[in-house]
């Protein structure tokens, strides 16, 4: 018998209310394996810190090469003096805080549930979810430009769209020039990765974890890979989100920095790499002391866009050979990805109810 996946009645439509609850509700609670093993807040000092200073200059060579390290060991790493306004980043942040805090029936406006692009929810977007994740979100897109629908993008706080419009403008900036280096990090010439993306898509995610009565049986966002190219995250300072390099054996809470942003490269940048760059696996634990807020921006390809390693970046020559058998779209690409995570959730469940029916026979 296939698990239950979570039903439109059984998703709260919110997580935050005047009375705080005392425990979690069953379809928040993960198996064993899944929970938390490091805390929110043992800060490690592993992941790179990178200094964009001087990278239009004498310190390109630099950045290119710390960056390439970092992607090859982690794919994941921070940068800061990054060019993105703190006023701005500031801005951003307090406007964030100040949706999750309206009623309820404010956000409710812009209730994402039944394929609405776009707006407000508890967990995510996606369906067939097994567990729900500790997590309210507004989520908006914003490139390309012709493709925003101004109808899902809160009118309060006051100020919201256009503190948006800059935030998403600029940080579609920071991340072109972060793709310019990656791609001279591959050997190959700055335009490259921003090329195999055909046109750039931009989503804003904004995660709002609230205080949570038991952390230690839940997470605030699930173990995942991006699908897309790069990921643009920006934390408070309260800690929370961790990184795996070898597998889920070991993991560590990257430590939160003032202004800097977080960059996960994404399964796309992966495969346009050869495998020769990480894709970040990472997720996101939660407390009982404080809630946290981050806001991840996601730039992605085109869904026409070609997933293949770029050219000249297998050398055969030395020996390199290309792990994908076939070109595929990236609407192909993601659609599997969902497929295979959903089948993996679905195999778990399975394989956790054959003990128990079998020790239900013999009763």
């Amino acid at each position: 018998m296939a698990p239950a996946a979570v039903v439109a009645s059984d998703r709260p439509d919110f997580l935050v209310t005047a009375e705080e609850p005392k425990s979690l509700q069953s379809i928040f609670v993960r198996d064993e394996d899944e929970r938390p093993k490091v805390a929110y807040n043992q800060f490690s000092k592993d992941i790179p810190v990178i200094s964009l200073s001087g990278i239009a200059g004498e310190q390109r060579g630099r950045v290119k090469d710390e960056v390439s390290k970092a992607c090859s060991e982690w794919g994941i790493f921070q940068v800061v003096d990054h060019g993105v306004p703190q006023e701005l980043v500031d801005s951003m942040t307090q406007l964030s805080r100040a949706f999750f805090a309206l009623p309820a029936e404010e956000k409710l406006k812009y209730d994402m549930r039944g394929g609405k692009r776009g707006g407000f929810v508890v967990s995510s977007h996606l369906q067939g979810e097994a567990v729900l994740d500790w997590r309210e979100i507004c989520t908006y897109f914003s490139y390309p430009l012709h493709q925003r629908d101004y109808t899902r993008w809160p009118v309060k706080p006051d100020g919201w769209r256009e503190i948006v419009e800059n935030y998403s403008e600029s940080l579609m900036s920071l991340a072109c020039k972060l793709l310019g280096i990656i791609s001279e990090a591959l050997g190959l010439e700055t335009e490259a990765v921003t090329n195999a993306c055909v046109e750039m898509d931009q989503k804003v995610v904004i995660n709002f974890y609230p205080k949570c009565p038991q952390p230690d049986m839940t997470l605030g966002l699930k173990r995942h890979t991006d699908p897309g190219t790069i990921t643009l995250l920006l934390q408070d300072q309260v800690g929370g989100l961790q990184a795996t390099k070898d597998d889920g054996k070991n993991w560590i809470t990257v430590e939160p920095i003032q202004g800097a942003f977080v960059v996960n490269l994404g399964d796309h940048m992966h495969y346009l790499s050869n495998g020769k760059f990480k894709t970040a696996d990472h997720q996101a634990v939660v407390n009982s002391n404080s809630s946290r807020l981050s806001i991840a921006t996601f730039q992605n390809p085109a869904q026409e866009a070609i997933v293949y390693p770029l050219d000249g970046v297998v050398k055969e020559a030395e020996g390199d050979k290309c792990f994908m058998e076939e070109p595929i779209t990236f609407a192909q690409m993601y659609s599997r990805k969902m497929s295979r995570d959903i089948e993996l959730a679905r195999q778990k469940k399975m394989a956790k109810l054959q003990p128990e029916e079998q020790e239900g026979a013999k009763a």
